[in-house]
């Protein structure tokens, strides 16, 4: 079991999540909590305080090849509007 950086209330299991975006890159990672946090949408990140930690810490891409990437997960029920939200990122901008 993983360690997220939680956005959420405390009584919402991690099993229940929904992963909604993964990336590496830094910058993106930024834009998607920015994004959920303007929205209002609840959220966690699993892997970004691994990201510095593990093996040589980020490569060119922006992502820790030990690590993985950085994925933010919400409630099923905000799944829809932060996939909606977060699709442009998804394709790069």
């Amino acid at each position: 079991m993983w360690a997220p950086h939680c956005h959420l209330a405390a009584e919402v299991r991690v099993d229940d999540l929904v992963t909604v975006f993964e990336t590496g890159d830094p910058g993106l990672v930024a834009l998607a909590k920015s994004l959920l946090d303007s929205a209002g949408i609840e959220f966690a990140r699993k892997g970004d305080a691994l990201q510095d930690v593990v093996g040589l810490g980020r490569f060119p891409g922006g992502s820790n090849l030990v690590a993985g990437p950085v994925v933010f997960q919400v409630r099923p029920d905000d799944s829809k509007r932060a996939t909606s939200l977060l699709r442009d990122l998804q394709r790069g901008g």
